[in-house]
């Protein structure tokens, strides 16, 4: 809420050009680069998120993964190559939140990085995720130290045969037609503690397609999915899921 931003919602601060500096220098360096983040580049204002979509796009070879959190979800949002909208080239990983926001359990995830070698991708091989069962937590007698347990691993959990942006993109193609899959991993984005209202079809459809959308309100992104809603109507229904 920060309407500040509205002046110049280009690049605020010279954020992106910054960026690009940065990663023009780890080009020509020969070096790999993680971006690390609050809010995920989809959930910020129109102008900046095409604009560094087109960063991501203009660096994928240098950028090796992409971190960020913000929404207390478990979640993820691809970015695809921008002459075509079709060829995977970077996602970026959404981590849930450690905090009960919204009756949630708290989460933590812990990721799996190609080692510091020569030659290194750096990129992101497997991820898991940790929780604490609140409900599990409140019986438990005065004084027992919580508990965190292991929620799931993302390769384990969805038959993925990598970690790379092409093997995510898959997961959401499977999950269209896979029903099982996809109520996995809506258990699995609310961090074992999902609405009591379920997923149905418009639900489905909407997350499906904020999935693939690494940029704002981009009707294109979605269109491969085949929705059978407007974009309009599916972006209103993410916008009421949305917990931030």
């Amino acid at each position: 809420a920060n309407f500040w931003l509205l002046i110049n919602a280009t690049d605020p601060a010279g954020q992106l050009q910054w960026l690009m500096g940065v990663l023009a220098d780890a080009e020509r360096d020969g070096e790999k680069v993680h971006i690390i983040g609050h809010i995920p580049p989809a959930h910020c204002l129109r102008s900046w998120s095409w604009n560094y979509y087109r960063i991501v796009n203009r660096f994928e070879g240098t950028i090796a993964a992409q971190f960020f959190g913000h929404t207390h979800l478990d979640e993820f949002e691809l970015f695809y190559d921008e002459e075509t909208l079709s060829r995977p080239v970077s996602i970026a990983f959404v981590a849930p939140s450690v905090t009960t926001y919204i009756n949630l359990n708290p989460g933590y995830r812990v990721y799996e990085v190609a080692g510091s070698y020569p030659g290194s991708s750096h990129a992101v091989l497997d991820h898991e995720t940790f929780i604490l069962n609140l409900t599990e937590a409140n019986a438990a007698p005065p004084g027992t130290p919580p508990r965190w347990q292991r929620l799931y691993s993302a390769r384990e959990a969805y038959g993925l045969p990598a970690a790379f942006p092409a093997d995510w993109d898959r997961l959401v193609r499977r999950m269209q037609d896979d029903e099982q899959l996809f109520q996995l991993f809506w258990f699995h984005l609310h961090k074992g503690h999902p609405p009591r209202e379920p997923c149905g079809s418009p639900c489905k459809a909407a997350l499906l397609c904020a999935l693939r959308s690494g940029r704002t309100a981009d009707p294109e992104l979605c269109r491969p999915l085949r929705p059978t809603l407007s974009f309009p109507r599916i972006q209103e229904l993410w916008q009421q899921r949305r917990l931030c």
